[in-house]
This record gives structure tokens, C-alpha cells and sequence, in this order.
């Protein structure tokens, strides 16, 4: 589902909608304690809003604009607008019972971004993933899940992997710690046909499959593994992910991203370029 679907970027939606509502409320000079007031809420709620991290009322956000001085038909009916979409459904909640919520919010920012770059040390990308080794990956994590539980999981992942072929593909450069690689799931002619996977993948001109090698020696991202979003928004600031056992980072501070970023640049520098790291795992797929 793209973004310009209903459901498909309501969280970034969400982030765009609290954006101007931030900007509105500076420009007229209001504090958050009283614009709270005028829609019976708190300040941290309006904070909470501003940042996108809570779903919106159509009647709080109209009070909100009376506030603000936001008195044209045409730019009131544009902004009530965005809240129907930014309190859309993803496609995602369907797997609700699967999905723990702070994964759901990474799926939404995933699906609206134009440029999607990630490090990855142990695993190969979710996104670039074969069937089998997604169901490896998932029975390592929930060795004790029923079978149906664990077949709902890979049916989500499979159905995120659509993004990469979908209308409005984001550009996607995995970077891949050797490691990820070697360190095997499953069977070998499982792991064969995952590195076929990887370079069938690789083939799109939207994906970017890049492997530092073990040669290359210690390198900037020593955190562990991470992922960089872009949106297409002007509006939107560059996101970090961070996934955890039970749950995530989503650091949007200027500064700490630009760390990240710098990061992300070394780690490109260091890695094979496509050609090297498309020849090194040919040799390595016949190899297994």
C-alpha cells in the first residue's frame, strides 16, 4: 500500500498534521498550556499532538485552528482533511495480533519513506528476507509459539516486503555486516536460496545491497544495527530506528540523527560497492 492510499501513510500523516499545528500555535504566540485549555486537554497532550504521537479529533483540531486564527474555508477543510487521513487504518492493523504496537508505528513510517537506509549485523533485512529464513528468524525469537502464530508472522513480513515493488517504491541500500551473512539459519540450501534471493533482489534499481566485509576491520556503527528514513515531505525531519528486544527508539533530534548519518556514510564508504559485494556473494553462494 503506498502512501497516497487510505491507511498507507497516516502515521507520517499524523506527523505532517502536528507540524503545521506547531507552527500555527508559534506563530500566533499561544503556549501549549493554553491551547490544552481550549480543547480540554493537557499541555503534554498538545505536545503529544504536535509530534504526531497520538491520533487527532476532528473537533479538537477545529478548535485548535479557531484559536490559531485559521479562518479560510478552503485551508480549514484541507487540514480536517488530513486528520481522516492521518487516523486511517493501515493495512498493517489487520495483523494487530501479531504485531506488538511499537512495531506498528515503524511499518507506517516505512511504507510513507523515500529513502530507506539500514546496517544490519546479524540478520539479513527483513525486507530482503526469503520465506524460510523469515520463519528461522522468527521460531530463534519464539521457540514456544504455536504454529499458526508463527505462520501470521511471516505473512506480515511478506506482505511488508510488497513495499519494494510497489508503486511508490522507496530507495532502499541494505548494508550488510559479513556476519549476517555467515552466521547461518536453517538448512544450507536454505541459505543458498537466500543469497539468490539477495541477488535477484539487487537486480531493482531501487535496491541496494552492499556487504562489509570482515576485512574491513572495526567500523563507526559499533551501536549495532540501525535504520535511517527520509520522507519525500519537505516537513518531515529524518527519522533513526532503533529496534530492541521489547520495543524501539525513533530518534528525530537533529543532532543525534546527524550522528547516525555520519555513521551510515562511513559504513558506505567501508563496504563493498555494489559490483564487489554482488561478486562476493556469488563466490559465497557457492561456497554453501
Amino acid at each position: 500500500m503506498s502512501a497516497g492510499q487510505p491507511g498507507g501513510g497516516s502515521i507520517v500523516r499524523r506527523m505532517l498534521l502536528g507540524a503545521q499545528l506547531r507552527r500555527l500555535r508559534e506563530t500566533r504566540g499561544i503556549s501549549r498550556e493554553d491551547a490544552g485549555y481550549s480543547i480540554r486537554a493537557s499541555e503534554s497532550k498538545i505536545s503529544r499532538m504536535e509530534l504526531g504521537r497520538v491520533s487527532f479529533k476532528e473537533r479538537d483540531v477545529a478548535d485548535l485552528l479557531t484559536l490559531y486564527g485559521v479562518t479560510d474555508d478552503g485551508e480549514r477543510l484541507a487540514m480536517l482533511g488530513l486528520v481522516r487521513e492521518a487516523n486511517a487504518a493501515g493495512w498493517w492493523h489487520g495483523y494487530g495480533e501479531v504485531m506488538p504496537t511499537w512495531f506498528q508505528t515503524y511499518v507506517g513510517l516505512e511504507e510513507s519513506a523515500a529513502l530507506i537506509r539500514t546496517f544490519e549485523v546479524q540478520f539479513v533485512h527483513g525486507l530482503l528476507q526469503t520465506e524460510e529464513y523469515i520463519r528461522s528468524v522468527i521460531r530463534l525469537g519464539h521457540p514456544e509459539a504455536a504454529e499458526p502464530w508463527v505462520e501470521r508472522r511471516v505473512g506480515l513480513r511478506l506482505e511488508r516486503q510488497k513495499l519494494l515493488v510497489s508503486e511508490q517504491a522507496p530507495h532502499f541500500v541494505a548494508v550488510m555486516d559479513e556476519g549476517a551473512l555467515r552466521r547461518p539459519f536453517g538448512t544450507p540450501s536454505m541459505m543458498r536460496e537466500q543469497v539468490r534471493h539477495l541477488l535477484e533482489a539487487a537486480e531493482a534499481p531501487n535496491v541496494g545491497v552492499r556487504i562489509l566485509p570482515f576485512a574491513a576491520g572495526g567500523h563507526a556503527a559499533g551501536g549495532g544495527a540501525f535504520t535511517l528514513l527520509s520522507f519525500p515531505e519537505s516537513d518531515l525531519p529524518d527519522l533513526v530506528y532503533l529496534e530492541q528486544l521489547t520495543g524501539a527508539l525513533y530518534i528525530d533530534k537533529a543532532d543525534e540523527v546527524a550522528e547516525y548519518t555520519r555513521a551510515m556514510d562511513a559504513l558506505d564508504r567501508m563496504a563493498l560497492d555494489t559490483t564487489a559485494s554482488l561478486d562476493w556473494l556469488h563466490a559465497f553462494q557457492r561456497d554453501l
